[in-house]
């Protein structure tokens, strides 16, 4: 990674929130060239300030703002600090998110307010501080990440599904209102289940331990997805093929997709391990330091996940070139294209240039349900990840990871 000193008024700013751990950090680490400002906030100092060294290192100029994003005042603070730290700001990616998994009635009401506060309130906090900088200079990509929630309901996580259909619908009304400023774009990232230490600081008050179902996306996927929106921004982002299963399987039997959730969801707490009941990292930040990966992908998994290194290798074509007319970085246009989806789909180009050979989709879905056979499923049923994908991957109807336009 290149350590040349890009000139101050030559490089743009990337304001990240939620930037002090998994798919934040990913995200920072992605953008941690010579190229670019980073303004990271989250709401605990001494992580913030770990992941500014470790970018610094790489040779970006950063400013870590601990910062709650569900508070106004201090969202408008940070965005006031961003442009007095380096102008002009592009993209805001907007990235907080907490959960609580248990009964709706089990769940305190305080926890419930604060999930709709950090991943609803929070995001339209971070709009409200970025679209107006936006507006002024003309341009400006603002990143929402939802997440499969978007698409359908999650038992269990009431709170948290409510967000995340209303953070939905927040976006494309904003869409609809700035219809008017084509170069202001509101941009919604969807991954599947990510392995990330999220599951982990998770709010719990079902009594057992919780874990996630795999395909689990490699956090540096979704990182990228992020970077290559900042010069390409598309109105959706969808990772992962249990995104499309949930969204067909919600659009097709919402109410039995449910319900399937519901008891697939009861089958694993009755035989999960016990658990304390916990707040996470709901009303407090995590003190168990910084890290991208939450650990819930197995040695075999992560020993075979090609995309990190495909990640690496992408990035390292899209080193920045400066556009003859107003110096703004841009990403090269004749890079590689990038497979949006989960880390064992290879689509990107190698380091020679050449396109690698993409596994067919009914090999990959073989390999997935292989690989959910040898481990537990999680709280998320086989038949709502499963059954649709092969119905329509056989004939070879369904994109496993695609880009949306609206």
């Amino acid at each position: 990674m290149s350590k040349t000193d890009t000139p101050r008024e030559r490089r743009r700013t990337a304001v990240i929130t939620g930037a002090s751990s998994g798919i934040g950090q990913a995200t920072a680490e992605a953008f941690e060239t010579d190229s670019w400002n980073l303004v990271l906030a989250a709401r605990r100092r001494e992580d913030l300030e770990t992941v500014a060294a470790h970018c610094r290192d790489a040779g970006a100029q950063v400013l870590a703002v601990p910062a709650d994003v569900g508070d106004a005042e201090a969202v408008r603070k940070l965005a006031k600090i961003a442009c007095e730290f380096a102008d002009p700001i592009d993209p805001w990616f907007s990235n907080v998110g907490v959960g609580a998994v248990g009964k709706f009635l089990d769940v305190p009401m305080a926890t419930h307010d604060q999930i709709v506060r950090s991943n609803l309130i929070g995001h339209m906090n971070d709009a409200h501080a970025a679209l107006p900088i936006f507006i002024e200079q003309g341009h400006g990509v603002f990143v929402n990440m939802i997440s499969l929630g978007g698409f359908a309901a999650a038992p269990f996580a009431a709170a948290y599904s409510a967000s995340k259909f209303r953070l939905k619908g927040f976006s494309e009304a904003l869409r609809a209102e700035l219809a008017d400023y084509p170069d202001v774009h509101i941009c919604d990232v969807y991954p599947s289940f990510v392995d990330t230490p999220a599951i982990l600081h998770a709010g719990n008050y079902t009594g057992k331990a919780l874990s996630a179902p795999p395909p689990l996306l490699d956090p540096r996927t979704v990182a990228a997805a992020v970077v290559r929106l900042a010069d390409h921004p598309r109105s959706a982002v969808i990772l992962g093929s249990p995104s499309w299963a949930s969204r067909l399987s919600h659009f097709i039997a919402p109410s039995l997709n449910a319900r399937g959730i519901k008891g697939a969801s009861e089958r694993y707490f009755a035989q999960a391990e016990p658990a304390p009941i916990t707040n996470g990292n709901v009303l407090t930040p995590p003190d168990d330091g910084v890290r991208i990966g939450g650990g819930l992908r197995s040695p075999s998994q992560r020993r075979g996940d090609r995309g990190h290194g495909r990640f690496e290798r992408t990035r390292a074509r899209w080193s920045s070139t400066h556009d003859a007319q107003n110096g703004a970085p841009r990403l090269i246009p004749n890079g590689p294209t990038f497979e949006m989806s989960a880390p064992s789909v290879p689509t990107a180009l190698a380091a020679d240039g050449k396109r690698e050979e993409a596994e067919p989709a009914t090999e990959i879905l073989a390999g997935q349900q292989r690989r959910m056979r040898r481990q537990e499923v999680g709280w998320v049923p086989v038949l709502t990840i499963t059954m649709p994908l092969n119905l329509v991957a056989r004939r070879g109807q369904l994109p496993l990871a695609r880009e949306e336009c609206h």
